[in-house]
């Protein structure tokens, strides 16, 4: 089942000669419970694609669907609603609210959309992510990677159809970064939520089940990486 359409994607920042082609005529499609991974080397473009797809920028041409809606289709604040409750990101700077807990950080995207988060829910995922004696922790009195498994934490607890990771382990050390993946990896099996993730380190392309290439702004499939 197609969750992610991507179809004759184009973003030019500028005009006349000055104009820079960031994407031009990306077209891919991704399947509910996949995991994917975006290489390319600084100013590929892979960044503004991410940000293209998860509606942060608005693309100069062409079209995004998720699961059949498509994202530039609809007024602004009904794209913010649906990304709101359909998207979830993971950041290479983590992002947490420093004055919040671990849970509460968890919880806010819930609590934003006016919904009660459901207790067994927020079990499971400190569970998951090994953060039930870390619950009422503030981010400072955490390590990277535990801060980024907080942030995990969050971008699924809605259980979006799409996650998003930007660098995520841009910020952390070899072995923070393997658990992360890890833990990135495991939760997206359970939930079965597609994920897209761009990075610079081809290494942790192993934990995908497709890789991408931004090159100059054109995306190329580079098929499985796993072995």
């Amino acid at each position: 089942m197609q969750i992610l359409q991507v179809e004759k994607l184009c973003k030019v920042y500028g005009t006349g000669d000055t104009a820079v082609k960031a994407l031009q005529d990306v077209t891919f499609s991704m399947e509910k419970g996949e995991f994917a991974a975006v290489v390319g080397e600084s100013g590929s473009g892979k960044s503004t694609l991410l940000n293209c797809i998860g509606a942060l920028d608005t693309p100069t041409s062409g079209r995004i669907c998720l699961d059949g809606t498509d994202l530039f289709g609809m007024k602004e604040n009904q794209r913010t609603l649906f990304r709101r409750r359909n998207v979830g990101f993971i950041f290479q700077s983590f992002h947490l609210i420093q004055e919040l807990d671990v849970e509460q950080n968890m919880i806010f995207p819930l609590l934003l959309d006016y919904q009660k988060p459901r207790r067994e829910k927020v079990e499971e995922l400190l569970e998951l992510l090994g953060l039930q004696d870390r619950r009422h922790h503030l981010p400072c009195q955490l390590s990277g990677g535990q801060q980024q498994r907080a942030a995990i934490g969050r971008a699924l607890m809605t259980r979006p159809m799409l996650v998003l990771a930007d660098e995520p382990t841009g910020n952390l050390d070899s072995k923070s970064s393997e658990d992360v993946m890890e833990l990135l990896t495991k939760a997206s099996r359970r939930y079965q939520q597609t994920v897209l993730m761009i990075t610079h380190n081809m290494q942790l392309t192993a934990f995908a089940d497709r890789v991408f290439q931004v090159k100059d702004g054109r995306l190329t499939d580079m098929g499985g990486m796993k072995a």
